[in-house]
């Protein structure tokens, strides 16, 4: 598996998340994905969240660092335009992959839902409770 750049977005004592269900399971991931050629992960995660998401963001600090199939960064990020929930990434379009909704979640709620990977869920209930 390849590198993979995160955005962490809080608002209002929300937590951007993307609810995945498939196969049975319901689990909830942070919106990025892999890390093109050329890329820097703070690119990939600005590109990731346009297309996931249909914001634009403004990258910032890096919150965590996770070996996992590869180097998963996971950055704090700031909305600079776009609308929350129009994303159009392909893989909302193959069913086979289960269905993605992304949503806002109460960072209080983070210990009491699937998400992956725990230890940034951890660490944002830690930043931001």
């Amino acid at each position: 598996m390849r590198d993979r750049g995160s955005a962490v977005l809080i608002h209002n004592k929300k937590v951007a998340l993307i609810k995945r269900v498939k196969d049975g399971l319901t689990y909830y991931v942070f919106p990025g994905g892999g890390i093109e050629k050329g890329e820097t992960p703070g690119e990939a995660t600005k590109r990731e969240a346009y297309e996931e998401l249909g914001i634009n963001v403004v990258v910032n600090e890096c919150i965590a660092e996770i070996d996992y199939f590869g180097k998963q960064y996971f950055f704090l990020c700031d909305i600079v335009g776009g609308t929350f929930g129009t994303g159009q990434a392909e893989e909302y379009m193959d069913k086979k992959k289960g269905n993605y909704i992304p949503m806002w979640v109460e960072v209080e709620e983070l210990s009491s839902i699937d998400v992956k990977p725990s230890e940034v869920a951890d660490k944002i209930q830690y930043l931001f409770v």
